[in-house]
């Protein structure tokens, strides 16, 4: 199994407030790096954060705040255990299910 990268726009204001630090210290212990990136182009929607891992269907979500951190949490944890980064219900991920930007096939 790949390691997943989860990488959050520093651009956005969620990421200039230290959303990047937050969330690696929420996922410490999980199999994910968590980086920062500038502009990701989810202007429309700030902030975004995304999941991608090898051989997986990557995501971008929109609207993040510190409030969708356990929210991420259980998507990092589905994402970790899902073969090719489906998930057959997404009821699990609460209103991170809305905030979805794009999901683009591994």
């Amino acid at each position: 199994m790949s390691r997943i990268t989860v990488t959050v726009c520093r651009t956005c204001p969620a990421g200039q407030a230290g959303f990047a630090a937050e969330l690696k210290a929420a996922a410490a212990g999980l199999d994910c790096d968590v980086r920062e990136t500038d502009c990701m182009s989810g202007c429309t929607r700030p902030s975004t954060v995304a999941f991608r891992a090898k051989g997986k269907t990557a995501y971008l979500f929109g609207d993040v705040t510190e409030a969708d951190i356990p929210n991420l949490l259980t998507f990092l944890r589905l994402y970790s255990a899902s073969s090719d980064g489906t998930f057959a219900d997404a009821r699990p991920l609460g209103s991170l299910r809305e905030k979805a930007l794009a999901r683009i096939p591994g």
